[in-house]
């Protein structure tokens, strides 16, 4: 949570001078008796040591003073000890006691205790204020796990509250116009209802999503907005967070530079980015690009990069060439569109990175196992450097979600995919029960192998070849008994090539891929042109196109996108994104071999909730005996 002021917490807090009974005139506290002695000390922790030892009536005092010093400190862990210590007296006030114990533990990262602390004392809740905090820390915790759409109907009962009883909530307007901004234009349609203050938060988000960028237009919708919004708690937003981004116009581009492989063995790839660039152009008005061959030395590159005195630039496409370039300061004070990731922490807000990792699709298929609610998932991939990092990001990620380990095989060739998936399957175990029993009888006895029923879907992580030599061990070892286990698989099954000529050998299976490489895509008229001009071109060769045909494309929303996280391009490639440090993510889309043809799939996923919030512990249920 980003706190401003927090010393004003306190009074929301204590509820004693947060509220008023009009707008001008605050309610004021009443005195508190100081029964503690004197002390030029006032640290939170000389309180909290003092408190130790105190009477019980100036224990009390010394406490609550304590309590509000550590909170102005931002000492969570002090506050922690203290809520904790008052929690065990009887005369204190549990509910709001509680409230400061589960702030503690948020920025402890206490999540699971402090959502369980909140759901305890929900129905306890009496004063406006602490039902105000109360949802404000609800969704706070929600915002701090990336989950925008839970957060925001808590902030905006926390608004309501707020507004309705004229309250004091230090850090809401902020947590609210941050989360607004990690939505899509879609999203925000949805919360485009309730209260008035609602609608003006979504409305003038989706102004910002709209018009940010177009000068002009832009200032129009936010004076609008103001006529139509007075006295909204958002007006305050406006000049903090949304006049700087009314310059944000796109790059200004009259001479491109794209840098990319133009020898070596790598020259076939840049010839497909080469191509992407051109096709692009032809409906951009870029007056120049300039193709400079990324094998060359740095010192090369920079010399015809100053002579052409260039604006922009895209590329180099290979990860060691972006190294190169990055360590040697050569693009320093040129806006340029990466087309690749290094190592290097990128400080410069003018750079850009935009790689085809394997990684976004290994995210986008661990969140829609979740979201299908799927328990064990199997997965299987080439005992490789590659498929060992693939398999490492999807169960990093997996057990932030589940308990349960995802079963992973890993095969080194075709020879031992029978054996892998068998051994996973635990078909071998099934067959030596079998060979057990019948030894057991004279008569012939029927039998069938059976599979484990705990897999519920099953992840290749492998290419087109050996997808298609995986499946069918896969559908001979699940066991008739056993309900049919789902099939997927990344890009890398996928093949334009072989699947102009046979599909039948993956029926049923699931897959992600870019939509230049699906039917069905929108831009018709440019796949026909491409596939009468390049007929026989590699698949890999085929995806660079679309890269470079959208790396030109992006550009005009390369500053909004960074500056709006909900905002996203659609391209060739997928759904495009802006994340931290400027690099790029993708939403690909989901298809399916069926009947001998592919089909685009539309899923409806939600996003699954972290461990700690699936199941609360019950053990902060004595927080109100």
């Amino acid at each position: 949570m980003r706190l401003k002021h927090v010393s004003l917490l306190i009074v929301v807090l204590s509820g004693l001078s947060a509220c008023s009974t009009t707008e001008n005139t605050p309610r004021k506290s009443q005195p508190i008796e100081n029964t503690a002695k004197p002390t030029t000390d006032s640290s939170a922790q000389s309180l909290f040591d003092r408190a130790q030892t105190a009477n019980p009536a100036a224990q009390f005092q010394l406490l609550y003073m304590a309590r509000d010093a550590a909170l102005q400190s931002q000492d969570w862990a002090l506050l922690e000890k203290i809520a904790e210590m008052l929690s065990q007296k009887a005369s204190v006030d549990h509910v709001q006691n509680a409230l400061y114990l589960a702030l503690a533990r948020q920025h402890l990262q206490q999540y699971e205790s402090a959502l369980a602390i909140l759901r305890v004392v929900e129905d306890a809740l009496q004063s406006p204020a602490h039902r105000a905090w109360h949802q404000y820390l609800m969704g706070s915790i929600y915002a701090s796990q990336n989950l925008p759409k839970q957060a925001l109907p808590h902030f905006f009962n926390a608004a309501d509250i707020v507004d309705d009883e004229k309250l004091v909530l230090v850090g809401l307007d902020e947590e609210i116009w941050q989360a607004l901004q990690e939505l899509s234009i879609y999203a925000l349609d949805r919360f485009d209802r309730g209260s008035v203050l609602q609608q003006g938060w979504v409305k003038l988000a989706k102004y910002q999503q709209i018009y940010v960028g177009k000068g002009p237009l832009f200032e129009e919708a936010l004076n609008n907005w103001q006529k139509r919004y007075v006295n909204h708690p958002a007006t305050a937003i406006i000049p903090k967070a949304l006049r700087s981004k009314v310059n944000l116009a796109p790059y200004q581009i009259n001479r491109l530079a794209v840098l990319l492989p133009q020898s070596g063995p790598s020259e076939r790839l840049g010839s497909a980015l080469k191509n992407g660039i051109l096709a692009a152009l032809d409906e951009n008005p870029i007056e120049r690009v300039y193709f400079i061959d990324e094998m060359a030395g740095a010192e090369e590159i920079e010399s015809q990069l100053s002579l052409l005195n260039i604006d922009f630039v895209i590329g180099p496409l290979l990860k060691n060439n972006v190294t190169k370039i990055q360590q040697a300061n050569l693009l320093q004070s040129r806006p340029t569109l990466f087309l690749n990731v290094d190592d290097i922490t990128n400080t410069n807000p003018d750079h850009y990175y935009f790689a085809l990792n394997p990684e976004h699709e290994v995210d986008q298929a661990m969140l829609h196992f979740l979201s299908k609610g799927y328990q064990k998932p199997m997965l299987l991939a080439p005992q490789t450097a590659n498929g060992q990092r693939l398999v490492e990001r999807f169960k990093n990620q997996w057990k932030v979600y589940s308990e349960n380990e995802p079963e992973v095989g890993f095969y080194t060739d075709s020879k031992n995919m029978a054996d892998v998936v068998a051994a996973i399957l635990e078909v071998d175990a099934s067959k030596s029960r079998i060979k057990t029993i019948k030894s057991l009888f004279k008569n012939e006895i029927e039998s069938e192998t059976r599979s484990r029923a705990d897999l519920d879907a099953v992840y290749i992580l492998g290419d087109s070849t050996e997808t298609r030599l995986l499946k069918p061990y896969l559908d001979v070892n699940v066991s008739t008994f056993a309900q049919r286990i789902p099939l997927f698989a990344t890009s890398r099954s996928y093949s334009k090539s072989i699947d102009s000529t046979d599909k039948s050998d993956l029926e049923g299976l699931y897959f992600t891929e870019q939509p230049w490489m699906l039917p069905g895509l929108e831009q018709r008229q440019l796949r026909e042109a491409y596939d009468q001009l390049w007929p026989e071109q590699a698949d890999i060769e085929q995806r660079l196109f679309a890269m470079a045909y959208d790396a030109v494309n992006v550009i005009p929303d390369l500053k909004q996108l960074a500056s709006i996280p909900g905002r996203e391009f659609v391209g060739l490639t997928g759904k495009l994104k802006v994340t931290q440090n400027n690099q790029f993510s993708r939403a690909l889309s989901w298809a399916q071999y069926r009947n001998k043809t592919i089909n685009r799939i539309e899923f409806n996923e939600k996003p699954p909730k972290p461990l700690f919030m699936q199941e609360i512990a019950a053990s902060t249920v004595s927080l109100l005996k």
